[in-house]
């Protein structure tokens, strides 16, 4: 049974337009925190963020975004101020993340959407639109988790044998955790929403909170079968990518757009977060792609 909590908190007020909403959702048993924001009435977007992030990574683009559509931005299962499983009830597998997206979905009635996804969001984003091609109209790929990364040290150490675990479950403090985002999430953008990245730390640095972003962590490490479902993907298709990515090379734009038939390719003058780099942009982007032919 899915239920969505009818406890909602309100943010924002008369000088930001259009409001945002805050609800929890139950899907697959598992309690998800979600923003909305927009009209109901209009074309439905999820929003699908990235490791180690939440609904926060799209916070330059959610307002712009919905003026078009009625936003969906959950934390995904384990990130942010949603539940954090244990392994052993939730895979943290990408499949896993499709299934409770396709939940989410349902408990909210939609029958058919728009997906974003952002790097691991955008992997995610694959497999549903894969395996529940009828519950998505577009997709937008933002740099997708889809070939390998240029694994930093951080992330070489985190999944090295015997040693990964414990440094990633006790020694990945808050300088390291900035230092990724900063060095390779917004890199070569020299503005770091600092003060984000913070809320980000605090809402990792738990238990439970390190153990679901260490299972996420060792689930990414194979991409073979998300390569394999790029080319059975139906529903046009935007990939958007920043030039200068230092984790997913913009030469895997080219194969990607090669590989899904029909898609269409953004690049932007920007690092892995281009919707960070230039918001309005790729606000404007977004909305072209879906107001343009089926």
């Amino acid at each position: 049974m899915l239920t969505a909590d009818d406890t909602v908190l309100r943010q924002g007020g008369p000088a930001r337009e259009p409001e945002r909403v805050t609800r929890d959702v139950t899907a697959r048993g598992i309690r998800m925190r979600v923003v909305e924001a927009g009209d109901v009435r209009s074309e439905p977007l999820l929003l699908i963020h990235g490791f180690l992030a939440s609904h926060t990574a799209f916070d330059d683009v959610i307002g712009e975004l919905a003026r078009s559509f009625y936003v969906l931005a959950p934390d995904l299962p384990g990130a942010g101020d949603s539940e954090k499983p244990s392994p052993a009830r939730f895979s943290y597998g990408v499949d896993a993340f499709a299934e409770a997206m396709a939940d989410l979905i349902a408990a909210y009635g939609l029958g058919r959407t728009g997906v974003l996804g952002h790097g691991l969001g955008g992997a995610i984003a694959i497999a549903l639109a894969s395996r529940y091609a009828e519950l998505v109209t577009k997709l937008v790929l933002v740099a997708p988790h889809c070939y390998s990364p240029r694994a930093s040290a951080r992330m070489r150490l985190a999944l090295a044998p015997l040693v990964g675990s414990f440094y990633f479950k006790q020694l990945f403090g808050r300088g390291a955790f900035k230092g990724y985002f900063r060095d390779e999430l917004f890199a070569p953008a020299p503005d770091v929403p600092y003060a984000r990245i913070d809320r980000l730390y605090d809402a990792f640095n738990t238990p439970s909170g390190r153990e679901s972003a260490y299972a996420v962590l060792r689930e990414m490490r194979d991409t073979r079968p998300i390569v394999a479902q790029t080319t059975r993907l139906r529903p046009p298709t935007l990939i958007a990518w920043g030039r200068e990515d230092a984790v997913y090379p913009a030469q895997q734009a080219l194969r990607l757009a090669r590989e899904i038939a029909g898609s269409r390719l953004e690049l932007f003058d920007a690092g892995h977060s281009p919707h960070d780099a230039h918001p309005t942009a790729f606000s404007a982007a977004v909305r072209r792609f879906f107001e343009g032919p089926g």
